[in-house]
């Protein structure tokens, strides 16, 4: 709700300012073009996603995702050590991780809804030091393909969409250092 006013707010002030200033018709025109822009990105952005969701669910139906899982599990479990025993949700944990590497927040979001229903069912009505991990991990997000970006940066002409590897690498590994670090730390905090 917050939101819808924002934006109401932000639009009638650009009106108004048009207005005041004798430039009605370019706030118009600026309004189209930033439509048609978005209309294009989200097009853009539309193949990207699903090539890289096909590719994940490829993973999983071939049991590459499984693998995955298996490989991921040491360092997951020292993570979530109060769901490491449950296979489902540590599969759901880890499937989120492969998105969130493959750069696919929105691929990744189910599969971090769905295993957070599970430890729900383990503490209802209370967010566990899991869930707040979780959450901190997805949105941190190590990311070792910047796909969202890159499609972004493709369909605004980039000539190399990908020379942000490095920028990246060292922004997604600080800030997941930072967001775990700071999760433990809470999590002693609340429990004193």
């Amino acid at each position: 709700m917050v939101m819808a006013f924002l934006w109401t707010g932000m639009i009638l002030i650009s009106i108004l300012c048009g207005a005041s200033t004798g430039r009605e018709g370019e706030v118009a025109l600026a309004a189209v073009e930033g439509a048609q822009a978005a209309v294009q990105l989200c097009i853009s952005l539309a193949g990207m996603m699903c090539l890289w969701t096909g590719v994940m669910e490829i993973m999983r139906q071939s049991g590459l995702a499984e693998k995955l899982s298996r490989l991921l599990k040491p360092v997951l479990s020292v993570l979530f050590p109060q769901v490491a025993q449950d296979r489902t949700i540590m599969d759901s944990i880890s499937a989120n991780v492969s998105a969130n590497l493959l750069g696919l927040g929105n691929a990744a979001t189910p599969l971090g809804i769905e295993a957070v229903k599970g430890m729900a069912k383990r503490s209802p009505h209370i967010a566990s030091d899991a869930m707040c991990m979780l959450v901190v991990c997805n949105t941190a997000s190590l990311q070792l393909i910047p796909t969202t970006v890159a499609a972004v940066r493709a369909a605004e002409g980039a000539g190399n969409p990908f020379d942000i590897l490095p920028a990246v690498w060292l922004a997604s590994v600080c800030s997941v250092i930072v967001g775990i670090t700071m999760c433990k730390v809470f999590s002693h905090i609340w429990r004193s």
